[in-house]
């Protein structure tokens, strides 16, 4: 069927993850990465591994608009607000790693595929895309009236971008509780863990329902982790769910697959695998609407002659 072009902009920890994950594509051809530091990790491994690299941010997006055709940013949140507009005038479907929230809020197992006509989606944050599908899950079947999550993840996991964005962090994830979860009110708390060595990903969820059913809650829970699974093999329930009066408690942990970062970084890898998991389902999606959609219209051709 072929393959979809892509490029990253952002040479950090997250940019750099994501170039790894998607050398494995099936579907999604990496062509370059873009960054702002010509000596940048990123830029460096990129060019090793035989990418096409710029040191002048988006700037060689738009000076060479045929690299690409999926658009990764993987900057900062007020870098995207910029970005989102040049993007959209050179015709780019965006798949957008900061919390800018320019696009609709994309979590993989929740909203997918509603969502792959979209120009620029958003995939929320790392402690979203951790604990969001749970919040949907338990929503489902027991009517979440409040959901609060803490994402809880090594410092040394998280670079300048992470940083710059913690505010936009907390807004960007409350909203993805309540519009893509379906919590009625939501809250996020990130906390960035200074031990040595370093911790794995922890996400805590606390949810209130209208409609405490344990067993329904139980099989829902466990259902969405195995559907988070086919994308982050290392999503795991930390221990069974926690039932009192209407509170839910979830604890969940995350490993990554240690293709940038070491293991313990399993906010990187969440975040990454969900934007590769978008961009292998868009790219599919096009794909397969070029072929059959030109097999259509030759049949139409026919069939009027």
């Amino acid at each position: 069927m072929g393959k979809v072009k892509a490029a990253i902009i952002g040479s950090g920890n997250i940019g750099t993850d994501l170039m790894y994950k998607l050398q494995r594509s099936e579907f999604i051809e990496l062509t370059a990465v873009l960054g702002i530091d010509p000596d940048s990790d990123g830029l460096k491994r990129a060019r090793e591994a035989g990418y096409q690299t710029y040191s002048n941010g988006i700037k060689a997006l738009a000076e060479n608009p045929d690299l690409a055709e999926i658009v990764f940013d993987a900057t900062s949140a007020k870098a995207h607000v910029r970005h989102a507009k040049i993007l959209k005038d050179l015709g780019k479907m965006v798949i957008d790693l900061t919390p800018a929230a320019k696009g609709p809020f994309v979590c993989p197992p929740v909203n997918l595929g509603e969502n792959l006509e979209s120009e620029n989606v958003n995939m929320i944050t790392c402690g979203g895309q951790a604990t969001i599908p749970i919040i949907y899950a338990i929503n489902q079947v027991a009517d979440v009236t409040y959901g609060e999550i803490v994402a809880t993840i090594s410092s040394l996991s998280a670079g300048p971008g992470t940083r710059a964005n913690i505010d936009e962090f907390t807004v960007t994830t409350r909203k993805a509780i309540e519009k893509v979860g379906g919590a009625d009110c939501g809250k996020a708390i990130i906390l960035l863990n200074p031990a040595d060595p370093p911790i794995l990903m922890r996400d805590t969820i606390y949810c209130k329902v209208k409609n405490m059913n344990k067993e329904a809650i139980q099989k829902a829970i466990k259902d969405m982790v195995k559907k988070v699974q086919e994308y982050v093999p290392g999503y795991n329930l930390k221990q069974e769910p926690l039932f009192d009066s209407d509170q839910v408690t979830v604890f969940l942990e995350v490993t990554g697959a240690g293709d940038y970062f070491p293991s313990y970084a399993g906010n990187l890898d969440i975040m990454t695998a969900a934007a590769a998991k978008v961009a292998e389902d868009y790219a599919r999606y096009k794909l397969e609407e070029s072929l059959y959609g030109g097999i259509k219209k030759e049949r139409a051709i026919t069939n009027e002659t």
